[in-house]
């Protein structure tokens, strides 16, 4: 039976993975947290890997508070970066497939065309630079090792953009969300089946791959949406990034081609808005949203 370690197990991927665990009972599965796993003990991991000793790792472990990041720069790079480098040491030395998780954050969001996988990287915040350096160290060490670049991950689980701004609709009578700046959202029930479709797929092509749902929109389209499958009263006005300043500058342009997943595994990929409603009926049967 192949053991498969789920790194960031609490995490909004990593808790539908242990969704689809339920069901895949021909693996054994291991969840960590930092808890049980703690990546930033680089002197330790390697030890602890070959404790697990896992035939697949899925890492879904990251530093993702993008503006936290611009002032944690050194926890970034340890989480996003450095502990990356030694999964993949340690799963090219011990015939361990890795599939790691990256972002659509590794763009400079200049381009006005879906991005491939081929697509120049140039980060312009300290969350897409130490991803995108992770990136590197882990082809660098596994040239074998499979990454999923994401975007706008929201789940049933954990704080995401739409348990957010369901939760703002029913409290304020308007919201202001951001419009200039355009991608696609990723359902994580979505990516976890994806990763699942790779693993079983007869054919291991390592790479980079990109997956998010189907879907050009902005912000303002997906709260809008939001507000609409929710029923909410609230009213949502569109305004420019640059009237919202954050710590971290975003990409003004993040979509992601998905075409090489589909043709070499086969994955479906959703409409944004159909996996959206899914999500939203189950914080709705959950907490009666």
């Amino acid at each position: 039976m192949k053991k498969i370690l789920v790194t960031g197990g609490n995490g909004q991927l990593g808790s539908e993975l242990r969704q689809i665990a339920i069901n895949k009972t021909q693996y054994d599965w291991v969840f960590t947290d930092y808890q049980e796993l703690n990546l930033c003990d680089l002197t330790n991991l390697e030890f602890k890997l070959t404790e697990i000793n896992p035939q697949i790792i899925i890492n879904c472990a990251a530093h993702t508070a993008v503006d936290k990041a611009e002032t944690e720069v050194e926890l970034s790079d340890v989480l996003n970066h450095q502990s990356v480098a030694v999964l993949a040491m340690w799963s090219h030395a011990n015939n361990c497939k890795l599939i790691h998780v990256s972002t659509d954050y590794v763009f400079d969001g200049n381009s006005a065309v879906a991005l491939t996988e081929t697509a120049e990287t140039n980060p312009i915040n300290v969350y897409g630079f130490t991803k995108l350096a992770g990136e590197k160290a882990c082809l660098e060490q596994n040239s074998n090792a499979i990454i999923i670049r994401t975007s706008w991950v929201y789940s049933s689980f954990g704080n995401n953009f739409v348990k957010t701004m369901s939760r703002l609709m029913q409290e304020r009578e308007s919201l202001n969300v951001v419009n200039d700046q355009i991608g696609s959202p990723t359902y994580a029930a979505d990516l976890a089946e994806a990763i699942m479709t790779i693993i079983q797929h007869k054919n291991w092509q390592p790479g980079i791959y990109n997956f998010s749902n189907e879907g050009e929109i902005s912000w303002y389209d997906f709260a809008v949406a939001i507000q609409e499958i929710g029923g909410f009263e609230c009213d949502v006005n569109g305004i420019l990034a640059s009237n919202y300043p954050t710590p971290a500058k975003r990409p003004a342009y993040s979509l992601l081609d998905k075409s090489k997943i589909k043709t070499v595994f086969g994955v479906s990929v959703p409409e944004y808005k159909e996996s959206l409603k899914k999500c939203m009926n189950l914080l709705r049967f959950n907490t009666n949203l």
